[in-house]
């Protein structure tokens, strides 16, 4: 078995986590004018047959204030262009001095998390104020996400009831297994029959190509990019497909594309014990913390708190139910910065006393969730991509991951796997887990968080020691990702790199 549907999903929270945590919404310009014009499409090397796609002319127009906005076609399925196309959703802030370096692209991860929304509406927390003065900073929805041609599966009250029914029977239980089996069959059908045709061409190597096609109408001859988590794993793909079109790339919050997904959840289930570990140290020494004790004692009490709402779960206001699932969501969400961490002290404190309500208020954040509608579709853009993208597991792989689960995680273990709906998903995954070296390409860095719950260190280690060029900057503290995180040393690195070209000692440490 692989991660649930309810928490494996933990990549894709950095857009959310801007608009929590930041608190750094861009305020429009009042100066915006006409959008300038596109520079000539670069379609240098590019086939006859797909030369249309990267010569088009782009319509931009202001929207949003101080932003332009356009739409970009590309084909449905890049291995055949005669299947008909698909669009691409993109947003452009310009350069603030004028005269641009280039285009700067910006993928905040998931995969489902939208780049057109995190440029739009927290423009300071995606890129600092060096890099909004140097570049057109461009942000986009991939293919299946937002405003993009996107997978649709439920509406709210069917996504409500997949991601938050409980099923009677005992976690574990064959009877609890064949009703998770039967939802997440439930949410693939609708997920397929909804969706247009597109789900088979839902794919990290589908969405590198489309951001090379980005890249050329744009008019650039070599990709500018920062990635975030998920968006790392974009980024190194497309270096790996086009070596010779890499600019200056940063990728920050590393996943190591050799990983499966067995090995991604074990990952992230001991990233996120460590986090929990670091923020129960310092609740501790609080006032408002519910509990007493060592770090230990207050896990074994965390550990019956989640035992207790599984066998009982609670009731929100709104009817939803409040499982060990939705507790864990509340837990890991606010473990992404220690920002948060209060929030989850207070949510905590609630649920001891029998109302989930600040929990949900968590959950619903990271479900992307208000008023009982969904503001955009990332929990079915990641299944979509993560089904595509991993190769399924073999029983002895799960076994070793379970038994591993166990060692790194016991307190998070129980509700960490679970029936995958990739099982049940109505295409094979094309996707491959392989080294990227980007033989040829300069030199790309790669950021990673010593406490980084989502995407552990180790992972940003791999993917350094993968790339033929990669440069390891190491950001020594808690929280996903490490640009634009309050880190001088890391800010100072990345700006240089992008604006002057200036490539750091690998291996730099930034404490």
């Amino acid at each position: 078995m692989t991660p649930t549907r309810r928490i494996a999903a933990t990549i894709a929270s950095l857009a959310a986590a801007a608009v929590l945590l930041s608190g750094c919404l861009f305020a429009p310009r009042d100066d915006a004018g006409s959008p300038a014009p596109s520079r000539t499409p670069d379609a240098t090397g590019v086939s006859a047959d797909l030369a249309r796609y990267y010569t088009q002319a782009l319509d931009w127009t202001s929207c949003d204030g101080d932003f332009q906005c356009t739409t970009v076609t590309a084909p449905l399925d890049w291995a055949d262009p005669s299947r008909g196309d698909i669009e691409l959703a993109v947003i452009r802030h310009p350069a603030n001095d004028g005269a641009p370096l280039g285009s700067l692209l910006v993928n905040p991860g998931g995969p489902g998390a939208s780049g057109v929304d995190i440029v739009r509406d927290a423009l300071g927390f995606a890129v600092g104020t060096a890099l909004q003065d140097a570049y057109d900073v461009v942000g986009f929805d991939p293919r299946g996400v937002g405003r993009s041609t996107a997978v649709h599966c439920y509406d709210a009250a069917d996504m409500d009831a997949y991601l938050f029914d409980v099923p009677p029977d005992p976690r574990g239980s064959d009877a609890w297994t064949a009703d998770v089996d039967a939802a997440n069959a439930g949410f693939a059908a609708a997920c397929d029959a909804n969706s247009a045709g597109l789900l088979p061409y839902v794919s990290t190597v589908d969405a590198a190509r489309d951001m090379d096609l980005l890249r050329g109408v744009l008019g650039d001859e070599r990709l500018d990019y920062l990635g975030y988590s998920y968006g790392t794993f974009l980024g190194a793909t497309y270096a790996g497909l086009f070596p010779d079109r890499v600019g200056r790339m940063v990728l920050d919050g590393a996943i190591d594309p050799t990983l499966s997904s067995i090995d991604i959840g074990v990952g992230q289930a001991g990233g996120f014990e460590s986090a929990l570990r670091a923020y129960l140290g310092s609740c501790l020494q609080g006032r408002d913390c519910p509990f007493r004790g060592t770090v230990d004692d207050a896990l074994a009490d965390l550990s019956t708190l989640l035992a207790s709402v599984d066998r009982s779960p609670l009731t929100n206001a709104d009817g939803r139910r409040f499982d060990a699932d939705a507790l864990m969501m509340a837990i890991i969400t606010p473990l992404y910065s220690q920002a948060s961490w209060p929030a989850l002290t207070s949510a905590l404190n609630q649920a001891l006393e029998g109302d989930p309500a600040a929990a949900f208020q968590l959950v619903d954040q990271y479900y992307g969730r208000s008023g009982g509608q969904y503001l955009d579709n990332s929990t079915e853009a990641f299944s979509a991509y993560n089904c595509m993208d991993y190769p399924r597991t073999t029983p002895e792989e799960e076994a070793a991951g379970e038994a591993q689960l166990q060692a790194d995680a016991p307190v998070i273990a129980p509700y960490w796997f679970g029936p995958d709906v990739c099982d049940q998903w109505p295409y094979p995954p094309t996707g491959t887990r392989a080294p990227i070296a980007a033989d040829g390409a300069p030199p790309i860095l790669v950021i990673g968080t010593t406490n980084d719950p989502a995407t552990p260190y180790a992972w940003a280690e791999a993917l350094a020691s993968q790339l033929s060029s990669g440069v390891l900057i190491t950001r020594v503290g808690e929280g996903h990702t490490g640009y634009n995180k309050g880190n001088a040393c890391v800010d100072d690195v990345v700006d240089r790199y992008f604006v002057d070209g200036t490539v750091p000692e690998d291996g730099l440490r930034c404490g």
